[in-house]
């Protein structure tokens, strides 16, 4: 087995080094076929989430897009969705975990394209936009509020913006100032002693307040980049115009990319993501709790009461394929992550979902030795680069940044 997988190895560095050699000047019809796949050309139609009846609806990603903003959704008064998703950085921003009222154990992840994807959060602990827009509302450690206090603000600074979407608010100033199941002892405590219809009432208003979120999210869409305006010329067989041709050392990286590197693999299709979820052996944050990724996220996608089948999904459950026949085997989602899109990822370093690698060479150094998951089993296999083959795979990568979309 040793001496095979060495053979194999050799294979790919002899194969690396030719491909150095001859400069990776022409495409093969394979090869475009794979570009075409990814350039942005190939992005479908955005869709609308069944489960959101105010997707696609403009006047709720008005709205949505002032509460992005609003640190009124925030237990302090002091932090907003804009605080982490960042919108001169891509909506991330550029820390290796988030930081809201504390310091989290994940990654901010960008927003650009989230709409095309059926999981959010790295485990996937949530299936819709609007579901995951409301779990870091009340998380102790990002927005740190509770969703009757949510409500109480809707009431006064966005009644009119609410009603025109959902109809008029439901009647609250007997309502606790703060009451909701995830805040602290008192808050939980006072949601407790509500009745059921005043805790379903609230329930309702902090759905759709999640479900105006998404409206806006939705709406963020990749932006163009060199590689989309290199692929669109190249396969129309013209010149790319100036300042949107690759040189040779980013075609290597290009044909490595869809070749012997194996990254096609996870990375596909125009958001260059598959949207599943992969054990690569990406080692701990020393100090900090196990996280067992999609194995975790699993329980807690399907007891969300947000979910897609809830009471508060739009959607008939018959168009909730993703949450119905998703994979359930937890043991072999151990320690498993999305797929983050590597558009824009060369400038928004560190990587990995808790930001275990501060650059791009030890992200692709990390995936060549492919080392044994702590636990669980990865699934990369490994393969052996030449030094210029990691210099190139690295210059396509920064083809794929918005901000290097002019870079000569």
């Amino acid at each position: 087995m040793q001496a095979r997988r060495a053979a194999a190895f050799l294979l790919a560095s002899g194969s690396l080094l030719l491909l150095a050699a001859c400069g990776a000047d022409d495409f093969d019809e394979n090869e475009k076929k794979a570009i075409r796949s990814l350039s942005l050309a190939a992005l479908p139609e955005r869709p609308i989430d069944p489960s959101n009846r105010v997707s696609g609806d403009p006047r709720a990603a008005a709205f949505g897009a002032l509460l992005f903003t609003d640190t009124g959704l925030s237990g302090n008064a002091s932090m907003s969705c804009a605080t982490c998703h960042k919108p001169e950085r891509q909506f991330q921003d550029d820390l290796p975990r988030g930081v809201g009222a504390a310091e989290t154990d994940r990654r901010t992840m960008p927003l650009a394209g989230v709409a095309w994807s059926p999981w959010q959060f790295w485990d996937g602990r949530r299936d819709s936009l609007w579901a995951q827009a409301l779990a870091p509302l009340e998380d102790a450690r990002e927005h740190a509020g509770n969703r009757t206090a949510f409500a109480h603000h809707l009431a006064a600074r966005h009644a009119r913006r609410y009603a025109e979407l959902f109809g008029p608010l439901p009647a609250l100033d007997h309502l606790p100032a703060d009451a909701g199941p995830k805040g602290t002892p008192a808050e939980r405590a006072a949601w407790a002693a509500m009745s059921p219809d005043d805790r379903e009432a609230v329930n309702r208003v902090f759905s759709n307040l999640g479900k105006a979120l998404a409206a806006f999210e939705e709406t963020l869409r990749p932006p163009q980049t060199r590689f989309d305006r290199f692929a669109a010329a190249m396969l129309e067989g013209r010149e790319p115009e100036a300042g949107n041709d690759l040189s040779d050392l980013e075609r290597e990286g290009l044909k490595l990319f869809i070749g012997k590197a194996n990254c096609l693999e996870c990375h596909n299709g125009p958001r260059f993501t598959d949207d599943h979820f992969h054990n690569t052996g990406v080692p701990p944050v020393a100090g900090r709790a196990d996280d067992a990724g999609r194995a975790d996220g699993i329980a807690e996608v399907l007891a969300d009461p947000f979910n897609c089948l809830g009471t508060y999904s739009d959607a008939e459950p018959d168009a909730c394929t993703a949450l119905r026949f998703m994979r359930r085997d937890r043991a072999a989602m151990q320690r498993a992550y999305k797929t983050p899109s590597l558009r824009g990822a060369a400038s928004r370093p560190p990587y990995m979902h808790a930001g275990q690698f501060a650059s791009l060479d030890e992200v692709i150094d990390h995936y060549s030795r492919a080392p044994a998951a702590v636990s669980g089993r990865t699934e990369l296999r490994g393969v052996v680069l030449t030094e210029r083959g990691r210099k190139a795979l690295v210059a396509f990568l920064k083809t794929l940044d918005p901000q290097r979309a002019s870079d000569p």
